[in-house]
């Protein structure tokens, strides 16, 4: 199984703790056992052939099964506990609303929740996985992409009132501009998609809060540049997007961890519970 996530002999091997020639004598025991030809080989890079990925469709299933089983036996009642890196926002935004599908599912999976900046730099110490807000994630990490989205300029009805419609430079150079810390380029692209590259604010204000950006905004005290699907599921009344302007954002939500640690069961639960709830 290891070598169809990794899809390459030397970084299965490793996992292992097997040298590649080990690993491939072990494929090929399989090969002559199952009398099919599995994969293809191109140096270090290994894939399913259509015999290979009928087989493996057949029988991950049943290892995933037996893994539970065994598990079960082994461990009957012991909690299975996993160390999440969590920004605040997303958190209270898309994980919680959903957690209780998740335990009635996986009832002995117990979650240690860390928001503290920097999540990145954490995984593999003290977090075994992470959800970050980035560009890219670390090359080194196992990482997939949760979403895509635009950037908005999100203030309360009062000041979206006061702004009109149409962008104008001597107004928004009034206004202060409320800043989350994980996405510093964001006003850059919103400001070139407006046209005023060089717009100069009354004040930048930094947070490290996506709770207390959107709490700034609809209390009036400036204009926050965010996500669209943080706008859309915060629900807040008092909040209103300024100008009608399609903006792509250069950050993403991304799952990661360690390479190896994606077999962890603890991980592997969560890692499957989150791409199938689609959070």
């Amino acid at each position: 199984m290891r070598v169809v996530r990794l899809g390459s002999a030397k970084a299965a091997a490793n996992e292992l703790a097997l040298s590649p020639s080990a690993l491939s004598r072990r494929v090929a025991a399989l090969e002559d056992f199952t009398g099919k030809r599995l994969f293809t080989r191109q140096h270090q890079a290994m894939k399913l052939t259509d015999e290979g990925q009928a087989f493996y469709n057949a029988i991950a299933p049943k290892l995933e099964e037996l893994a539970e089983a065994v598990e079960s036996q082994i461990d009957r009642g012991q909690v299975l506990r996993l160390h999440l890196g969590v920004p605040s926002l997303f958190g209270s935004q898309r994980l919680f609303p959903r957690l209780p599908e998740l335990r009635k599912l996986h009832p002995r999976l117990h979650i240690d929740i860390e928001t503290a900046p920097n999540l990145e730099g954490q995984v593999g110490d003290s977090l075994d996985a992470a959800i970050i807000l980035a560009k890219l994630p670390d090359p080194s990490l196992y990482s997939v992409q949760l979403d895509h989205n635009r950037i908005y300029a999100i203030v309360s009805r009062e000041i979206a009132a006061e702004l009109g419609d149409v962008p104008d430079r001597a107004k928004l150079s009034r206004q202060t501009f409320l800043i989350h810390n994980d996405l510093p380029d964001s006003f850059d692209a919103w400001k070139v998609a407006v046209g005023m590259k060089k717009l100069e604010p009354a004040s930048v204000d930094r947070f490290n809060s996506g709770q207390l950006v959107l709490e700034a905004a609809a209390q009036g005290l400036g204009i926050a540049i965010m996500h669209d699907d943080h706008f859309r599921r915060a629900g807040d009344e008092r909040l209103a997007v300024l100008y009608d302007i399609n903006v792509e954002s250069p950050y993403r939500y991304w799952f990661i961890c360690r390479h190896k640690d994606l077999e962890a069961r603890p991980v592997k639960i969560f890692h499957e519970w989150l791409l199938n709830a689609g959070l």
